[in-house]
This record gives structure tokens, C-alpha cells and sequence, in this order.
């Protein structure tokens, strides 16, 4: 007999699973030490029953092994022997043919060969689609990045635009701020990015010197998602002479009461 034909018997899966009689775990074994390739295969069956086996054990509750002795037990107690005048005889016992028992096992194990192969491709299919939403999130992000920056370009790139560096003073010499103001309808855009971070608790506030006196331009938003804001709308002036930024421990102050950070003119 040749490897090929022992692989395709099937003799090899019943030798795996522990159903092969005592002459052909003889013969698996004689087959396995004269054919390197029916080694081979019959090891490849072993990890593979030993895998699916790992796979899909289940730690039975404590209760079934005494269910089980229990069972035995009573079963045995109630065996009635086959009784023909005073001779017991055996029951007869009808044999399967040997081809009957391959064709079992094979089927068997190409079901059990399939399962795995199931579970493998489900989990499989599990990690391709998290990876894909993990990448619609974050194209979903880039795009709302790209939003950001086509607006802070369409500030910066307007004809209209009159740039305004703001300065560090004293309380933060290095820092540094940013006015585009639109000089055709008076909008007021501030780049605070250069800004220190905001103590907890307080807020920046930016400021229009308006005929020599400071006019509100609200709070500024200096974070968000731990992520600093770029270009943002403050309050119309009209016409101011100068920007200034304080910081300040309240919102919506009328009048500076906070240390200023930088300043520029117009």
C-alpha cells in the first residue's frame, strides 16, 4: 500500500481519535515509521484535533460527575440477564464493517475540520471590520480637521484680511497672538494659539481699544479635546485702534481686571 492511499483511508483519523482497534493502531504505527509522509499527516491531524479540542473545551459543573457515578450506578442495579432455561447466554453482538467505522470518523472530522475553519474565518471577519471602523473614525476626524483649516484659510487668504501681531508684554513675554480683521465689513478673527494655557479656572478675554477705551470682544476659547482652537470669530467692533488679551477669573467682563498678556495696534 502506498502513503497516499494510508493518508486516504481514513484509518489515520480513527488512529487520532481513538477509535481504531488494536490491529489497526498496529498498522498506523508500522505505516508511520516506514512513510515519512503518513508521519507527517498523521501528526497534522493530531494538532489539529488537539486545537478544535483547546477551542471549544467547557469546564462541566462539579454536579455532573455525581450525576454521572449516580446514573451508573442505578443503571446497573436494574440489568435483568437473558435467561434460556437455566444457561445464561450473551446477547449477540453484530459487528460494523471496518470501511463503515473510516467513513464515520472522516465524516467527523471534516465537520469538525470545517467548524474551525468557520470560527476562524467569523473572528477573522470580526477583526477586519473593528479595523475598518476604527479607520472610518478616524477619516471622519481628518475630515473635520480639513473643515477647520479651509476656514482658518479663507480668513487668512481674504483680500480684505489686515493682519495684526499681538505681542507679549510683561505678564507673558512670550507670548503671541494673532488679529485678522476684515476691514470691509469690521469682523474680528483671533489666532490664539500662541497663547500659554489658561490656568484652570480662568479664561482669556480680547479687547478692541475703541477711541482710547477697552470694548469687550468676548472670551476666547483656547482648548478643546486637548487640542488648542485655531481661528475664531470674536465681536464686531466697527473700527478699533488697537487688540489687547487679559486674562481673567470671569466671564464677560466690562472692563479688564486680569494681567494683560500681548497686545498690537492696528
Amino acid at each position: 500500500m502506498e502513503a497516499n492511499d494510508i493518508i486516504l483511508s481514513g484509518i489515520l483519523e480513527l488512529y487520532a481519535t481513538g477509535s481504531a482497534s488494536a490491529q489497526e493502531v498496529v498498522l498506523v504505527q508500522k505505516y508511520a515509521a516506514q512513510y515519512p509522509e503518513v508521519a507527517e499527516e498523521l501528526a497534522k491531524i493530531e494538532i489539529d484535533m488537539e486545537r478544535y479540542a483547546n477551542a471549544y473545551a467547557v469546564q462541566p459543573d462539579a454536579s455532573v460527575k455525581v450525576k454521572i457515578f449516580a446514573r451508573i450506578n442505578n443503571e446497573a442495579d436494574k440489568v435483568i440477564p437473558f435467561v434460556v432455561g437455566n444457561i445464561k447466554k450473551p446477547a449477540k453482538v453484530i459487528g460494523i464493517p471496518a470501511y463503515w467505522k473510516y467513513a464515520a470518523v472522516a465524516a467527523i472530522f471534516l465537520f469538525l475540520s470545517s467548524l474551525a475553519f468557520n470560527v476562524v474565518q467569523y473572528n477573522n471577519n470580526d477583526v477586519a471590520t473593528q479595523k475598518l471602523q476604527q479607520t472610518q473614525k478616524e477619516l471622519a476626524v481628518l475630515k473635520d480637521d480639513n473643515k477647520v483649516m479651509e476656514s482658518d484659510m479663507s480668513v487668512v487668504q481674504n483680500k480684505y484680511s489686515v493682519p495684526v501681531s499681538l505681542h507679549g508684554l510683561d505678564a507673558a513675554p512670550n507670548a503671541e497672538a494673532k488679529i485678522f480683521y476684515l476691514k470691509n465689513t469690521g469682523e474680528v478673527y483671533i489666532d490664539p494659539s500662541n497663547l500659554p494655557d489658561a490656568p484652570s479656572g480662568k479664561q482669556y478675554q480680547l479687547w478692541g481699544i475703541v477711541d482710547g477705551k477697552p470694548v469687550s470682544g468676548g472670551m476666547i476659547l483656547t482648548s478643546k479635546r486637548g487640542d488648542k482652537y485655531r481661528i475664531q470669530k470674536m465681536k464686531t467692533f466697527g473700527h478699533a485702534e488697537a487688540f489687547a488679551v487679559t486674562l481673567e477669573s470671569e466671564v464677560g467682563n466690562t472692563s479688564p481686571k486680569g494681567p494683560m498678556f500681548v497686545m498690537g495696534k492696528l
